[in-house]
């Protein structure tokens, strides 16, 4: 039994019963990033109360979701094939809330696997694949990334590397992948900061990664 039971029968219906309860399908937007301890989990879900966190853990290792595999000498959670097919659905929710994102509140914060699971759904790898290979490090908030676009394959990471440019910008990044503001005035306005490289590389960042508001 879910833990929250519709009495209807459907497959819509079902999938919320799977992962419907609040913070579940934020559980599962982490972990499509990579496998994370729960350590990791709670810090990546900050307000999360911890036995609501190990409550939906539990609940989403019983539907098959997730599992718990041993790494290292310590135990990670990591999606199950099943769970994984949750990725278009997961995508598809970011880009229909995107346009009602609005400005963010002063209590709102960005994280790595948030910022991730963002620029995975605005990539447009049939922009990118006819753009040169382009690295770029970014900052976010107290989240940094390393971001790689090689044609169509988009790789995003956290850690240092060579780069092309190197930005940092904050909540205010939405309107530079909107399309609301242009490269040349999120810079010039202060919304990004160029920290290194090429600041022109900044349009095609824009152009890699958009999602319409």
């Amino acid at each position: 039994m879910a833990a929250r039971d519709y009495g209807q029968y459907g497959g819509i219906t079902r999938a919320l019963e799977l992962v419907g309860e609040r913070w579940s399908l934020l559980i599962v937007r982490d972990l499509l990033v990579g496998p994370r301890r729960y350590g990791e989990l709670a810090a990546g879900l900050p307000r999360i109360p911890s036995n609501i966190l190990a409550a939906r853990l539990k609940e989403l290792q019983a539907a098959g979701i997730i599992r718990r595999i041993p790494h290292l000498r310590v135990i990670v959670y990591e999606l199950t094939a099943y769970g994984r097919e949750l990725e278009p659905v997961v995508l598809a929710l970011g880009a229909w809330g995107f346009k009602a994102l609005g400005e963010p509140r002063e209590e709102q914060i960005i994280t790595p696997d948030s910022m991730t699971m963002d620029l995975r759904t605005a990539f447009r790898p049939q922009v990118a694949e006819r753009l040169p290979a382009t690295a770029y490090a970014a900052r976010f908030g107290p989240a940094e990334l390393l971001i790689r676009v090689d044609g169509s394959t988009l790789d995003v990471t956290r850690g240092d590397g060579p780069v092309d440019l190197a930005f940092a910008a904050g909540p205010g990044i939405r309107r530079l992948i909107s399309g609301e503001l242009a490269a040349d005035r999120a810079i010039a306005t202060g919304v990004v900061e160029v920290l290194r490289g090429r600041g022109d590389l900044l349009d095609r960042f824009a152009n890699t990664f958009h999602l319409a508001a």
